[in-house]
Order: C-alpha cells, then structure tokens, then sequence
C-alpha cells in the first residue's frame, strides 16, 4: 500500500486511490458527533448557496457550517461540536458547508473512494482503509480554508498512516501541544467563535467506531454515509 501524505486543497487535487480528507478543527468531527446523535443523511456541500437552496426547498433540513469559523447566517447550528453533543437529531437530513473540509471532499475529482476523517474516527477510518485493501491512499491535511498548514490535519494524517502501517503514533503529548499551536484559538479569552469545549470534543482520538464515505445516494446526490470495515 502506497501512502502519501498531501496538504490543502492543491494536495485534494492530486488525490489519488482511496482519499481521506482530513479536517480535525472541526468539519468532520462535526460529521461524526452529527451521526452519533441521530442524524440520517448529511450532504455536504462547497457553495453556501447552494445550502440555502437545500433549505429554500425543503424546510425540515438543518443547516449546519461557517465561514471564518463563524456561523452562517440563518443556519441551524455552527461548525460546532458542542452545539450538536446533546441534540436529538434523529432521523434529520443535514446540509453542511465549511471552508476547509467540504471543500476538500469536491476537490478529490480524481480519486477512486472519498472519505472524511478527523482524530475522533482516525482508528475506524483506517481499519476501514485495510479492509478495501488499496494499492494506493492519499491523506489530506485540509489546514485552516484550505489554504495554510494547521498541526492537528498534520498530526491525525501522521496517526492514520502509523496505523496503516502497524505502529501506531502515541496521541497524548501531541493532542497537548495542540494547546498551544493551532488550537491555541480555543482557549483565548477574547474569541467568541471557537470555544473551548470544541478543542477537548475534537481531539477525543477513536470514539467513534465508523468512517465516513462520499457516496451518491438513488437520486444521484453525493452524501456523506456511515461505514464499518465490513462494509467495504
């Protein structure tokens, strides 16, 4: 198995094989606590309009994102998951857009399996990886809107590909310096955007027991989807 490590969204581009697109802080952690809390369908989406377009034709969708890390105007819940740990969202189909992470699952144009990946899944995304058995995987570290190196996307591309190859990274000082690097922005006293309990929630390494797919749903929309390695 080959493995490459690429960055932002030019590293989407040149995605090739199986494509993990990794957002830690926060797009698909937000995606795992969403599924864990109920949700049936997430489709996510690059274009903020095309969401409100979502939302214009059906009303019982829930809009979830950010631009600049802030919420969008008009939607359900931020990019946030400790807006979404506690809510019953059983059954719900969820728009979602972010800067980085979205972003990054449409730009893969080129390879065979798109996936979404953050610490929190890191351990079921690789086992889901073995299970396919690809010649080829391309880890994305999307970093801040796709456009500069963050540490936590470096440090669970790093953790996923020692687990592919049977040794894994300890996490524990690691997620530790995260405090003071690029989710230092969580514990600013003057931020309202990021808060704190958003930190401790996406560096929960391997809680979570699925991977996240792009796939096309029967009407041909690309939606993210739940999957174990025994459904590969």
């Amino acid at each position: 198995m080959k493995i490459q490590i690429l960055h932002l969204l030019e590293g989407a581009q040149q995605a090739r094989g199986v494509a993990v697109i990794i957002d830690v802080f926060r797009a698909f952690s937000v995606e795992a606590y969403l599924f864990a809390r109920g949700v049936e369908k997430i489709i996510p989406t690059a274009e903020l309009e095309l969401a409100y377009q979502y939302k214009r034709k059906d009303p019982a969708v829930l809009l979830v994102g950010e631009r600049g890390g802030a919420m969008c105007p008009g939607f359900d819940f931020g990019n946030s998951p400790s807006q979404v740990e506690h809510a019953d969202l059983t059954g719900k189909t969820v728009i979602h857009t972010t800067s980085a992470g979205t972003q990054g699952l449409f730009g893969a144009r080129s390879a065979a399996v798109v996936l979404g990946a953050s610490l929190v899944n890191a351990a079921a995304t690789a086992d889901y990886i073995k299970s396919m058995d690809p010649t080829e995987v391309s880890l994305v570290c999307m970093g801040l809107a796709g456009r500069r190196h963050t540490e936590e996307d470096t440090l669970c591309a790093a953790y996923i590909k020692s687990l592919l190859e049977g040794h894994p990274l300890p996490l524990e000082a690691e997620i530790e310096r995260l405090k003071i690097t690029s989710g230092a922005k969580f514990f600013d006293p003057q931020n309202n955007i990021f808060p704190e309990a958003d930190f401790h929630l996406c560096t929960k390494a391997d809680i979570f027991p699925f991977a996240l797919r792009l796939v096309e749903d029967a009407d041909g929309i690309r939606c993210m989807q739940k999957v174990l390695s025994c459904d590969a």
